[in-house]
């Protein structure tokens, strides 16, 4: 790469580090309000959440920020205004509060559903699922759709209860360690980290005229996902609870055109998801990320008619939608292809993260003077941002980690040792630490594919346990990135851990309250989940593909033999590896590459909107407004187009669940 090349990225990542300023001091917010806060979110809007979960995928997540405003409103008209720390804590525990939407009991829902589901029975998987992962398909806790039964107890006590008490120390040990060397040590910029931080600050800094701007662009986000709320969620929660089927403006999860395309695009997923916070997401992607996902996008609309005529997309025939297309190119070619992809961005990124390291410590003298001044040592902490040390994090992960095999090995006795050691002592925190600098970089993930599959098969361990029992194979990096959140709203890491230890006990019992409610009310999925009744079936189609390998005779085909193919599992790597060659030769920036890779073989369905706010972005809002300024604005107009879409969600599902609740009452 040359010089001015370099130079040119080295802008760029500085540009995203320097959206908001480093605070100059840490205070404590975790107080009576934040808790108070956790118990109103809770009560109030998560059964809104689940229910807007299972209609339209998305959840409420504008819960955490109408919280906020009340609270913050609240203390204003009391003469005690909130300060930054509490204001970012409370959208942290209301945040927290709402992972029940999709958590323990949300997960335990789904296995009801999965036990029983026409592709596993279709697949002569049923009857093989473990009593610890979920009861039986003729269990009574299923036919009458209660958790009060003695069969979910199993689960509760080692998905509810262990797995937790594991990851929280892993988290606060391996997912801050990894802060520290990608943002501490490193320098990287986070692109994403300032949405939430500069969210938030908005709320707390109304009242300060100098930064009256946020409060503007945060109302202009509201009022704008309020109008388009109306339409997208509105519609079908209100029409749901009157109604067999409900209505829809904008099909949800996505508008279908594979059929009506695939005279020209054989084999192509078509469509459009119509969600207008992805234009929003779209403004704020890195522009050359975009540009790598739309030439990826048009790489596979080229590729898959190719692939059919050449007979390798066999399974594809005219009339299939886009699950059944998606699924049929999976068990085909994109199966092996894109664990062959991820492959190559694995041998990539290794490559990457040792030469940013050394570049790291060559360039380490010079930027400690400049941004350390008064700390010679790179490893050091600014006061008062409430670290802990780095040998108890160590300690700490090898403790939680062991714990994690423990838990494995009593769970599925037949898997080797040696390959949950693997999991847990080196493939967990390589992966994520690669994780951890490519969003600090880019705000993407990368996966490493089929090594778990791959020791599964090597082991020679057969059935169902071994697939879903809680492998120590994790990935804490976007934990990087949470505390580089932390680190910029100036509130003090240990309020996190308190946090943590408050909301879990509280997230668990209200999970339970609401989720039994909701799955006693109506089944799920069904037509009064659009989204629910889509996607589970197609993520049970494509998990069979794995199921399939370790609970076949021998004699018949499986579907994973028909989808893994070594030769197209090579092309995959190798095409990747030399693309990234290519493109970096020739002076493409690391993000153009990441974004390619994220879209090669995918669905259009996610990107289209995306590539419209970019562009709309590149070509009007940065030559009027500058560059930097729309950086500092956008996310802030994202943080309350939730709000203003969350909402009318709140407002409608509860119209649609006090209606239930009147209909099941015996007058």
């Amino acid at each position: 790469m040359s010089n001015g090349a370099r130079q040119a990225r080295d802008q760029e990542l500085e540009l995203y580090r320097s959206i908001l300023d480093e605070p100059t001091e840490y205070r404590d917010g975790f107080t009576w309000t934040t808790m108070l806060g956790a118990l109103f979110c809770g009560v109030l809007m998560l059964p809104g959440a689940i229910y807007l979960g299972l209609i339209n995928g998305g959840g409420l997540g504008a819960a955490p920020w109408v919280t906020l405003i009340i609270f913050s409103e609240v203390s204003r008209r009391a003469m005690k205004t909130l300060n930054r720390q509490e204001v970012v804590l409370l959208l942290a525990v209301a945040g927290a509060m709402m992972g029940a939407q999709t958590g323990l009991f949300g997960a335990f829902v789904k296995r009801a559903y999965i036990v029983r589901s026409d592709p596993v029975i279709a697949a002569g998987l049923a009857g093989q699922f473990p009593s610890w992962w979920a009861p039986s398909a003729d269990s009574t806790a299923l036919s009458e759709r209660t958790f009060l039964h003695r069969d979910w107890l199993v689960p509760f006590l080692v998905f509810g209860i262990a797995t937790w008490v594991l990851g929280f120390i892993k988290n606060y040990t391996l997912g801050y360690g990894l802060f520290r060397l990608t943002s501490d040590f490193e320098k990287l910029p986070f692109p994403f980290a300032p949405i939430s931080a500069q969210g938030a600050m908005a709320i707390a800094e109304a009242g300060d005229r100098k930064n009256a701007w946020k409060w503007r662009a945060f109302s202009s986000g509201t009022m704008v996902g309020i109008a388009f709320g109306i339409f997208y969620v509105g519609l079908p929660v209100v029409t749901g609870a009157f109604l067999a089927k409900p209505l829809m403006l904008f099909p949800i999860p996505w508008y279908d055109a594979t059929t009506i395309t695939e005279g020209i695009l054989p084999a192509v997923p078509t469509g459009i998801i119509w969600n207008l916070s992805l234009v929003i997401t779209g403004m704020i992607i890195p522009w050359r990320a975009v540009q790598g996902t739309a030439l990826a996008i048009l790489v596979t609309f080229i590729l898959n008619p190719i692939l059919v005529k050449t007979g390798l997309l066999s399974t594809w025939q005219p009339g299939m939608g886009t699950v059944d297309t998606g699924i049929a190119n999976s068990v085909d070619f994109y199966f092996s292809f894109g664990i062959g992809c991820a492959f190559g961005i694995a041998i990539v990124s290794l490559g990457q993260t040792a030469k940013a390291m050394v570049d790291s410590l060559r360039q380490q003298r010079r930027q400690r003077r400049e941004l350390f001044k008064d700390r010679r040592d790179p490893w050091a902490t600014p006061p008062g941002r409430g670290d802990w040390s780095l040998k108890l994090c160590l300690a700490g992960y090898t403790i939680a980690a062991t714990g994690m095999c423990v838990l494995c090995k009593m769970l599925v006795p037949d898997f080797p040792v040696m390959f949950l050691v693997f999991f847990a002592f080196i493939f967990t925190p390589v992966l994520s630490y690669l994780n951890a600098r490519m969003i600090a970089v880019n705000g993407q993930h990368v996966d490493i594919p089929f090594i778990k599959e791959g020791a599964i098969l090597l082991s020679g361990t057969q059935g169902l346990n071994v697939w879903l029992a809680p492998f120590p194979e994790e990935n804490f990096g976007a934990m990087a990135a949470s505390f580089r959140v932390k680190e910029l709203t100036g509130t003090r890491f240990t309020s996190y851990l308190k946090l943590d230890l408050f909301r879990m006990p509280l997230t668990i019992l209200l999970g339970f309250v609401f989720w039994s409610f909701i799955w006693h009310s109506s089944e799920i999925p069904s037509s009064m989940f659009p989204w629910t009744e889509v996607m589970w079936d197609q993520q049970v189609k494509q998990s069979l593909i794995m199921w399939s390998a370790t609970t076949g005779d021998g004699l018949v085909e499986t579907m994973f033999d028909k989808a893994f193919k070594p030769a197209i599992l090579g092309i995959g790597t190798a095409s990747t590896v030399i693309m990234f060659v290519i493109l970096r030769h020739f002076g493409a920036p690391i993000m153009f590459v990441y974004g390619f890779v994220r879209g090669i073989g995918g669905s259009c369905h996610h990107f289209i909107l995306e590539i419209v706010g970019a562009l709309v972005a590149r070509f009007y809002l940065h030559r009027k407004f500058g560059r930097e300024r729309v950086l500092k604005i956008l996310p802030v107009v994202m943080a309350g187009y939730l709000v203003g879409e969350g909402l009318v969600g709140m407002a409608c599902v509860a119209v649609t669940l006090i209606t239930k609740a009147v209909s099941g009452l015996p007058l």
